[in-house]
């Protein structure tokens, strides 16, 4: 990394040097700019750290920077303009995710290309400064043109990961344009941080587990959390129920999720269409669950929210999670409870509690609403070693001396 050096001359007047090694490598050669500005020193330093130890496209040492023989880069070419357009062009997604889009860039992107050109220009954004991205992420350090003092925080490597698929997205149009602006995107090929395991870790709690915390919850909050923990529905989904969801009668009473919560872009909340295509399911009611859902239903109208906050309107998560879920947790643990869950862990816990039953992966993708089985494979695939008596039964019949009278010669 560069860094500042302070030399006093004889006449008093102090000089900084930025020094560092071409490339950031031991046998890079020493490299060196002075000042007589430490505000002009510390900005040239980040530049350098900014391009991955290397002199910032375009700077002449000893004069600063001098214009390219290329000519002046494209104003909309430059990344702050061209990732700005690209989110504002982006169809199929919402307000709030636009929103996000927009702030990612603006805080984690352009204090570090905010210079830098999305096209084949002598400017251009290349792997090393991804990589460079990359790593101040991971260890919190500001980029190039934060302001001076800015204090960052490190990322996990799963937000980074997220930075980074918005960021190759943002580049591959340029790879893509017609006619295309770069010859190949520097995203491509990138090595991430790698998480730590225990990270996000999914919470599965046994029957009797369940038991011991849901006889710590408050008498408004057990109806709600029991249908959470039946149904594997997301807190969005199983917030939005109301009385039109249910079909009580017939062979296989049953619920339809047809709608969930929604996030504004400007703030606040609102009732829309389900996470994705496969998350408008139904979802097969056992007959205590029945009982509960026909008992939350009675005297509501059919467009009604079945699950209220005790002021009356929609549970809201965080009010939930401090005033009900944490205290209930806190007394749980108290009592013996020897893990943590989150409030979106009793859907785990639901598919969980399939697949001990030998429930098929393809059903519980279903019934969790997953778009793909991969995502049930990746998420819930590791319980499947509660099967492997049956595998191993399985096996030996197959391969039992009686059928294979070669095993038994042997």
């Amino acid at each position: 990394m560069a860094s500042i050096k302070t030399y006093e001359r004889q006449s008093g007047a102090v000089t900084y040097r930025v020094v560092w090694r071409l490339g950031g490598s031991r046998g890079g050669g020493w490299q060196g700019e002075s000042f007589d500005d430490v505000d002009m020193a510390k900005r040239f330093r980040d530049l350098v750290n900014g391009h991955g130890q290397q002199w910032p496209p375009g700077w002449v040492k000893g004069e600063g920077f001098v214009e390219s023989d290329e000519g002046e880069c494209p104003a909309d070419q430059l990344f702050p303009a061209y990732a700005r357009k690209y989110v504002d062009l982006l169809t199929d997604i919402s307000g709030h995710t636009r929103t996000n889009y927009q702030k990612f860039i603006e805080n984690h992107m352009i204090p570090w290309f905010r210079d830098l050109a999305v096209s084949d220009h002598a400017n251009k954004i290349t792997r090393d400064h991804v990589s460079q991205w990359i790593n101040d992420l991971k260890e919190g350090r500001p980029g190039p043109h934060h302001e001076p003092g800015t204090v960052r925080r490190a990322y996990a490597p799963k937000t980074i990961a997220n930075l980074h698929g918005l960021l190759f997205s943002i580049l591959q149009t340029a790879v893509t344009a017609d006619p295309p602006l770069r010859d190949s995107n520097p995203c491509a090929h990138t090595r991430l941080p790698k998480g730590d395991e225990a990270e996000d870790e999914e919470v599965f709690l046994e029957p009797e587990e369940y038991a011991v915390l849901r006889s710590h919850l408050k008498e408004d909050a057990v109806d709600l959390v029991d249908a959470l923990v039946g149904s594997g529905l997301r807190w969005g989904e199983a917030t939005a129920l109301q009385p039109r969801d249910f079909t009580f009668t017939g062979k296989r009473p049953k619920l339809r999720v047809q709608r969930a919560w929604k996030r504004r872009a400007e703030g606040g909340t609102y009732l829309g269409a389900p996470k994705t295509k496969k998350s408008r399911r139904t979802l097969v009611l056992t007959p205590d669950q029945v009982k509960l859902f026909k008992r939350v239903c009675r005297g509501k109208q059919p467009q009604d929210l079945i699950f209220t906050a005790p002021g009356g309107g929609a549970w809201h998560s965080g009010y939930f999670f401090a005033h009900r879920w944490k205290p209930a947790l806190n007394a749980a643990n108290e009592a013996g409870l020897t893990k943590r869950p989150r409030v979106h862990d009793l859907r785990h816990t639901h598919a969980s509690w399939l697949i001990a039953r030998k429930v098929p992966l393809p059903v519980v993708q279903g019934r969790l609403g997953h778009e793909s089985i991969t995502t049930t494979v990746d998420r819930y695939g590791h319980l499947l070693d509660s099967a492997d008596d049956d595998v191993v039964a399985a096996v030996e019949w197959a391969m039992s001396p009686a059928r294979m009278p070669e095993i038994a010669k042997a």
